[in-house]
């Protein structure tokens, strides 16, 4: 059993440390801090835990501690990161690795020199709905796959969120906060991607915040919030991805995967479950098909659960941070290439994850 320490109580923390409790018989938290001291209290309150550090270094002091979880703000990944890695601690973190390239880069080259694991969200890749997909492309059903779509569009986060200025800031806008989840559903399902282009730009310079207790507050946006994006797999796949913060509604599926054989509407990749449609030549319609794998449910920590099995046996975990590495790197390359006004070939790439085990009795069959 590994032991976590939790940096970072806000919104997210409470579905890790209530699967951590419930789902998970190969993890247990171990303490949990945070900069708004309450925040800490409260979770430890909520779920039984022992430790409340005083701040993240007395955390990564405690031998107890096997893997930091960090899951504070995109802009603050960076620090926590490498200061657990220098501490000796494995990571796992949420999304994105770093708030740009140069800090992903940097963490996974501090973890390599250390031989530690990094690992990172979103694990959702590793649920059901994406798994019963994998499966499907992995035994023909669609034949040869020519190419893909992806699409996120809402109006941002400032009419519901009660903290959404960090949306807006360095690490934030719809594709480093979004694209995580299409584009590792989109590796898991096509692997790696070889060279990328796009154009992004930012439609509202400010945002008014309509949400408590922030409401009226004005927002000065200081990162693209409608980001497009062309991936060329290396598998000779084309794919597309559009996230957006700027438009009110749209009719786009989430994810479609286009064969010689047919199409794949895959669930939306921000859950572990979702319907699985598919469309061939002999049916001449879409059919749902039931979910041949376990974790339908909200099952984050999943990947952190695959990460503590991959310490244990020295396997290369699921959710990893190579993974996360390139899908930084995908990421800044759409706002890059619309910079430079290019094409950009990529210098990391990565492996697509070991499929799940179908209807398996843990993390990893």
């Amino acid at each position: 059993m590994k032991g976590i320490g939790f940096v970072g109580c806000g919104n997210i923390s409470g579905i890790y440390l209530s699967n951590i409790s419930n789902m998970f018989n190969n993890l247990r938290t171990v303490g949990v801090t945070d900069l708004i001291h309450e925040r800490s209290e409260y979770a430890a309150s909520q779920y039984g835990i022992g430790k409340i550090y005083k701040d993240m270094h007395e955390l990564f002091a405690d031998p107890e501690v096997d893997i930091v979880l960090n899951i504070t703000r995109p802009y603050e990944h960076f620090d926590v990161s490498i200061a657990a890695l220098n501490a000796g601690k494995h990571l796992y973190t949420e999304k994105p690795l770093g708030a740009s390239l140069e800090e992903a880069e940097k963490i996974m080259a501090l973890a390599t020199e250390k031989n530690l694991y990094v690992g990172g969200a979103p694990d959702t890749f590793l649920g059901a709905g994406i798994q019963t997909c994998r499966k499907l492309i992995d035994d023909g059903y669609i034949g040869e796959v020519f190419g893909a779509s992806a699409y996120m569009v809402n109006r941002g986060h400032e009419h519901w969120h009660p903290d959404p200025e960090f949306y807006y800031k360095y690490g934030g806008g719809p594709m480093m906060d979004m694209g995580p989840y299409y584009l590792t559903a989109l590796i898991n399902l096509l692997g790696a991607v070889d060279s990328v282009t796009g154009m992004s730009k930012i439609s509202l310079p400010e945002r008014t915040i309509s949400s408590q207790p922030h409401y009226g507050a004005v927002i000065t946006v200081d990162v693209p919030t409608y980001v497009t994006g062309i991936m060329r797999f290396t598998s000779g796949a084309i794919g597309t991805i559009f996230t957006t913060f700027d438009v009110h509604t749209a009719q786009v599926p989430c994810i479609e995967i286009y064969g010689s054989k047919g199409t794949l509407c895959v669930p939306d990749p921000n859950y572990h479950g979702g319907p699985v449609r598919l469309y061939t030549e002999s049916t001449g319609c879409f059919k749902e098909i039931p979910l041949m794998f376990d974790y339908s449910e909200n099952c984050r920590s999943l990947g952190l659960a695959d990460m503590a099995i991959a310490i244990e046996t020295g396997i290369k975990a699921r959710a990893s941070g190579e993974m996360q590495l390139h899908v930084n790197e995908i990421m800044d390359g759409f706002e890059r290439a619309d910079r430079e006004q290019r094409f950009i070939k990529l210098k990391y790439s990565t492996t697509r994850p070991e499929p799940m085990i179908a209807k398996s009795n843990g993390c990893q069959g």
